[in-house]
């Protein structure tokens, strides 16, 4: 990808909502065609009130040569099975469309149009990196985004967006305020794409907070096969200044796994340095492949959104994947696009409970969402609601309504939460703060 644009897009029209189709148009039906993962549908008539199912539909990409989320489907699948084997929302069917965007504009765009053909009410907990490609085609049929990754600062501008967590802004925040106290020179190896140019700035921002200077900035190849190179920079520059001990950031995806290949065979000529990385590019079946408390990972910082996969208010979602997606090896419950997924279902939910028995659109969707909705997640998030501005409205990210970040370790080879001290009580800090200072213009 050789496109650049502005990291953050601030100033938003509320959009027209011209009247959608009712039914599959041809094009769909051909984009369903040439996907090459295909479309999967819970089946179900169309249709959204009275007792017809409620259609909705998840996308993400999948068997491609860069960044793959198999997984946010496949849970948006087995959640509406258990839904309807307990006898549906206020008595309809849940019915789930998904889409392989393929990790490029051009599928991400033709998602977004099958959506609108649909009819979908929502489009939920989602994996995009080309918000240019997909917001248009939603915005322009009133269809809400509920949930997406957080991969681009797009998503907390748009109108129609409801993230439900601090996205890679707080991830990448709240990573650097846990370094500065600890690392010397600090080395960001990341994707150079649209997405990867968002990242440094926002590093940097908790590295300042913590009076740190700004981190050594290294592209790299989405998609590269080896990263020798780039992982000798990295060192390099890590390890510079011997008087405190360097520490290196990969932030590739699926990527980071390929990069940390060659990152091992390089290391042993330079100093020791520490790791630090986000959810997303490494997770507790990485550190295992890796090692675990013999591998590379030992003693990294890793931010996530949300608590520890072993916590206990994750016991409901294990349950579902439990009862209806047993032995589907896309479901990894650790991996953090999966728990999103989760956590944007358990959102429709409670549009959906609170439409109760009126009629299920678009528009009474985002009108419940709008009108002051609050919803819980079982401590997984804070109480989710959004305004039409939120306190991080100032530096262009008007729709995050949650910048809670956890600070998790690798110690003995498990991913835990960590110390007091280090990322507040039990491992969890608000980044609303540092990021309302963040020079992301």
């Amino acid at each position: 990808m050789t496109g650049r644009r502005r990291a953050i897009r601030t100033f938003l029209q509320t959009p027209l909502r011209p009247g959608r189709a009712t039914a599959l148009t041809a094009g769909a039906l051909a984009l369903c065609a040439s996907l090459t993962a295909g479309c999967g549908v819970i089946p179900g008539a169309t249709g959204g009130s009275g007792d017809d199912p409620v259609k909705v539909m998840t996308w993400a990409p999948q068997d491609t040569d860069a960044t793959n989320k198999p997984g946010m489907p496949a849970m948006a699948l087995a959640y509406a099975k258990w839904i309807n084997a307990n006898g549906g929302i206020n008595g309809r069917k849940l019915q789930v469309l998904t889409c392989n965007d393929h990790n490029d504009s051009v599928g991400a765009a033709r998602c977004a149009r099958y959506a609108a053909d649909e009819d979908v009410v929502a489009v939920v907990g989602s994996y995009s990196q080309f918000t240019d490609s997909y917001s248009a085609p939603l915005e322009g049929a009133g269809i809400p985004y509920i949930g997406g990754y957080g991969v681009t600062n797009d998503e907390f501008t748009g109108q129609m967006s409801y993230p439900v967590n601090g996205g890679q802004p707080a991830l990448l925040a709240g990573l650097g305020k846990a370094l500065a106290a600890d690392c010397g020179n600090i080395s960001l190896v990341r994707p150079d794409s649209i997405a990867g140019d968002e990242l440094p700035v926002l590093l940097d921002s908790g590295l300042q907070a913590g009076r740190h200077a700004k981190a050594g900035d290294q592209l790299a190849q989405e998609d590269a096969t080896e990263y020798g190179d780039k992982a000798d920079q990295a060192l390099r520059y890590a390890t510079r200044d011997l008087a405190k001990k360097g520490c290196v950031v990969p932030a590739l995806g699926d990527r980071t796994d390929t990069f940390m290949d060659s990152f091992r065979r390089e290391r042993d000529s330079f100093p020791a340095i520490r790791l630090g990385t986000v959810l997303g590019s490494v997770d507790q079946s990485v550190i295992n492949a890796t090692g675990g408390a013999s591998g590379p990972y030992e003693g990294a910082y890793i931010t996530g959104w949300y608590p520890p996969a072993s916590d206990s208010r994750w016991d409901p979602m294990k349950k579902v994947i439990d009862e209806e997606a047993f032995g589907d090896n896309r479901i990894d419950p650790a991996d953090a696009g999966v728990q999103t997924t989760w956590i944007a279902y358990t959102v429709l939910k409670a549009v959906l409970d609170e439409i109760g028995g009126g009629e299920v659109t678009a528009d009474s969707v985002q009108r419940t969402l709008d009108n002051g909705l609050r919803v819980s997640t079982g401590g997984l998030t804070p109480t989710l609601h959004w305004s039409y501005s939120s306190k991080l409205a100032a530096v262009g990210f008007p729709r995050m309504v949650n910048a809670d970040v956890t600070l998790q370790v690798v110690q003995d080879g498990r991913l835990v939460a960590a110390r007091k001290g280090v990322g507040g009580l039990d491992g969890t800090t608000d980044m609303t703060s540092i990021l309302e200072n963040a020079d992301v213009q």
